[in-house]
């Protein structure tokens, strides 16, 4: 069958105009994706004078924590290895290269927390029986593990101008998509700028300093029903309550008692904030990798990562599980610093739930590990029976306890850790 000119020429500009939009659309999509990737973001304004807080990835301390240069090593003194704070509870973590450690633990951990409003069972013959009674509950990775995926960042001014952290801060973000054609656009661009595996996310701005009596005031911020937060987060975390951001108040920190230091031997009553229990959590890379050998990896669980464990304070140097009778420590600076030693409380073990079997970075949660090695090879405490203990809770120390300014150390990666006192723990539950 022949074709006839008219064939042939309709063919060619077919072809023409299949060339023609091709050519464009290869200009018009980098441009696009250009002019996008300089559109104002919501953590632009923090880049202009503020500089973002902790070491990047590929900086991290971790990079060797699965080697054997971590066990000890005769003339080689146990030294901190990591340092790690939390801002927003059970979200990811930001490491740092140094830390003022205050009264309630390292500076800028646990500063926020989410909580849902939960209803209070009541008696059929109780006068508030039927009155809807409810109280905040804060939630963790143990409940809603994709907390993990929630990525935080610090930032500080790049000015000296104050010693305080007065204009800091913190920016956490999270996978989400919204729904419609803003949704779809949200994902393509995500796609087409950071690769295939790339998702679109939601940014919030927080500040660092507590607000004062006149921004309360003028916010409308209370004290309890304080529900500041859209349905965005609680739908990727899957809470079906009311979510609600807290802010620790610094004036109203909890105190510690059961196995901390009294007031009397501390010369200070220990408080802390939205930690668990103690002001600070020790972790020793020995003894994860010792755990690690009773575990049968499987391909949600490669490896474990000490991250799992959500410390302060990681220490290399030390025999696994050394730090079990710890009960004084003092971390000493390099011979030529002016800085001056600091003395921490190792007030009891960390007797453990399941928030370790938690992916840090995907919030994937493994159904069996670790938590089912660390009950069967660390059933330890006698104070905690049938229950799993890794790492230890910590009450800082101060030289001066007259005023709360003068209530600070310092802590730096790689300073030597001293034994002080050796002795028995026994947990006290809450």
């Amino acid at each position: 069958m022949e074709l006839s000119s008219s064939d042939g020429s309709q063919t060619t500009s077919c072809l023409l105009l299949l060339t023609l939009f091709v050519i464009i659309f290869s200009f018009l999509v980098p441009v696009t994706l250009k002019r996008l990737s300089i559109l104002p973001q919501p953590n632009d304004r923090l880049r202009i004078r503020h500089k973002k807080l902790g070491l990047e990835p590929s900086q991290t301390n971790l990079k060797s924590q699965f080697s054997p240069e971590h066990q000890p090593t005769s003339g080689k003194p146990v030294a901190l290895q990591s340092l790690w704070i939390y801002p927003v509870k059970s979200c990811q973590g930001i490491e740092l290269a140094s830390s003022r450690v205050l009264s309630y633990g390292l500076e800028f951990d646990r500063l926020y927390t989410f909580a849902q409003l939960k209803s209070v069972p009541t008696r059929l013959d109780s006068q508030d029986h039927g009155n809807g009674q409810h109280k905040w509950e804060f939630i963790t990775q143990r409940q809603y593990p994709l907390l993990g995926s929630v990525e935080v960042e610090l930032w500080r001014p790049e000015t000296t101008e104050s010693e305080t952290h007065g204009d800091g801060y913190i920016l956490f973000r999270f996978p989400w998509r919204d729904p419609g054609l803003k949704g779809v656009l949200s994902w393509v661009t995500a796609k087409l700028t950071g690769g295939w595996k790339k998702q679109p996310k939601k940014e919030v701005i927080l500040p660092v300093v507590f607000p004062s009596d006149e921004e309360i005031k003028m916010k409308g911020y209370t004290y309890e029903n304080c529900n500041i937060w859209k349905d965005t987060l609680a739908l990727y975390l899957g809470v079906r309550n009311r979510l609600a951001l807290f802010r620790i108040d610094p004036d109203r920190l909890r105190e510690v008692h059961r196995c901390a230091p009294t007031k009397d031997v501390a010369g200070y009553q220990p408080v802390t904030g939205f930690q668990d229990a103690y002001p600070l959590h020790l972790m020793n890379i020995s003894s994860v990798q010792d755990l690690a050998s009773k575990i049968k990896m499987d391909n949600n669980l490669p490896c474990l990562d000490i991250q799992r464990f959500r410390a302060n304070i990681i220490i290399t140097g030390a025999a696994a599980y050394e730090e079990d009778t710890w009960k004084l420590i003092l971390f000493r600076p390099a011979a030529n610093s002016n800085m001056k030693a600091s003395t921490y409380h190792v007030s009891c073990r960390t007797v453990r739930c399941k928030q370790p079997n938690v992916d840090q970075i995907t919030g994937a949660k493994h159904p069996l590990e670790p938590f089912k090695a660390m009950r069967t090879h660390r059933n330890v405490d006698e104070g905690a029976p049938l229950k799993g203990c890794m790492g230890m809770e910590m009450t800082p120390l101060f030289s001066g306890t007259d005023s709360p300014a003068i209530m600070e150390t310092i802590l730096i990666v790689g300073m030597s850790l001293e034994v002080i006192e050796r002795g028995l723990h026994w947990y006290i539950d809450s």
